[in-house]
Order: C-alpha cells, then sequence, then structure tokens
C-alpha cells in the first residue's frame, strides 16, 4: 500500500471501497503503513519520482519556466490594459523566478558533472547551459531594473521592457526545448524501464478484447 494506490483508488474508484466512508479507510490504511517506518522510507513512499532522480535539477527546472512566462504575459497584458495591480504582480512573479532560475542552474551545473553522456549530448548540454545562464542573467537584469524603478515601468522605455521580457520567454523555450531534447531523444540520466514481455502481451490482448 502506497500513496500511488491510493491516488489511483481516488481517481478510479475501487468495488470494495466505495463513497466517503472508502476513501477514510484506505487513506487511514495508508497512514498505518507509514507509522512503523523511518523518514527517509516514508519520504519514498510519498515522493517515488523524486527519489528515483539522479538530480534535482529537472524538478527546480519548471519554476522558472512557469514564473518568468507568467511575468512576461501578466506584465504584457496588464501594460496593455493600463492595469497596474496586474503590473505588481508581474514583479512578483519576476522576483520569484528570477531566484528559482538561480537554484535551477546551481542544480543544472551539478547535475552536468553527475550524470554520464556522450560527445553528441556535450554539445547540446552546452548550448542549455548558455541559454540557462543567459535566461538568468537577463532576469537578473530586468529584475534589478524593476526594483530601482520601484516597481514602475513607464512611458517609451516600456516598449524596450517588454521587448527584453519576450527575449527572456524565448530564451526559456529554447533552453526547455534543449532540456527535452537530452533527455526524450538521448535518454540523459534515464533509467531504462523492465518489460514483463508475458503480461504485456496478456494485458495487450485483454484490451483488444474489450
Amino acid at each position: 500500500m502506497n500513496v500511488n494506490n491510493f491516488l489511483f483508488f481516488q481517481i478510479h474508484g475501487n468495488s470494495g471501497h466505495e463513497g466517503i466512508a472508502g476513501s477514510i479507510d484506505v487513506f487511514l490504511t495508508f497512514l498505518e503503513t507509514l507509522s512503523g517506518k523511518s523518514g527517509g522510507d516514508i519520504f519514498t513512499l510519498i515522493m517515488p519520482g523524486i527519489t528515483a532522480m539522479n538530480n534535482i535539477h529537472p524538478l527546480l527546472v519548471h519554476f522558472p519556466i512557469a514564473l518568468l512566462i507568467s511575468f512576461f504575459m501578466v506584465d504584457f497584458m496588464g501594460s496593455v490594459f493600463k492595469k497596474t495591480n496586474w503590473r505588481g504582480i508581474a514583479s512578483g512573479l519576476l522576483y520569484l523566478g528570477t531566484i528559482s532560475a538561480l537554484f535551477a542552474v546551481i542544480a543544472g551545473f551539478i547535475a552536468a558533472d553527475s550524470v554520464a553522456h556522450g560527445e553528441n549530448v556535450h554539445a547540446i548540454m552546452d548550448r542549455h547551459k548558455t541559454l540557462g545562464l543567459s535566461v538568468l542573467s537577463l532576469a537578473f537584469i530586468l529584475s534589478s531594473w524593476r526594483l530601482l524603478a520601484g516597481g514602475k515601468i513607464k512611458g517609451e522605455v516600456n516598449f524596450l521592457y517588454l521587448f527584453l521580457s519576450a527575449i527572456l520567454s524565448i530564451l526559456i523555450t529554447l533552453g526547455a526545448d534543449m532540456g527535452g531534447l537530452m533527455v526524450y531523444k538521448f535518454g540523459v540520466s534515464v533509467k531504462a524501464a523492465e518489460i514483463d514481455t508475458e503480461n504485456a502481451f496478456q494485458e495487450h490482448s485483454h484490451n483488444h478484447s474489450h
């Protein structure tokens, strides 16, 4: 019994446990299984994906991607519709995105030294690093500019600010694409799954029979 089984039950239901009472029973059973385990075992049960990672860069990198692209979109819309409060929200997204980008870049440098890769991947990794550092540098510049301006970018200079913000979003997208290429084409830091061919064949036949 682990958290994955519990979540699966919540989504798909279970003929033996129906309704709220069944949900509570499954949840209490899950908590009971945790009571006799160590902290490390509990973390493994709750976060099996993180536990399986060779490094945390893939986990951290999603935060600057979401925060900084959201910053550009909110700031752009705030400028178009002249919404000061929207631009205030954009400031918060930018600052958080810059901080998270710093941690992602640090984790990325650590990850680069911890995963095996060939020369073909090394060139892609170098471009990924360059783009990541460019994102961090530009985000830092935009954050500093905004702080010095008291969070208010107005007039003609705002067009330049939004242009640089758009460039930031493009760099983030290109960097993410390089990261995806390393993982999904070359399998960097990915463990091959073991396939039970006999059960897979039976499952395949079962699906077609319905």
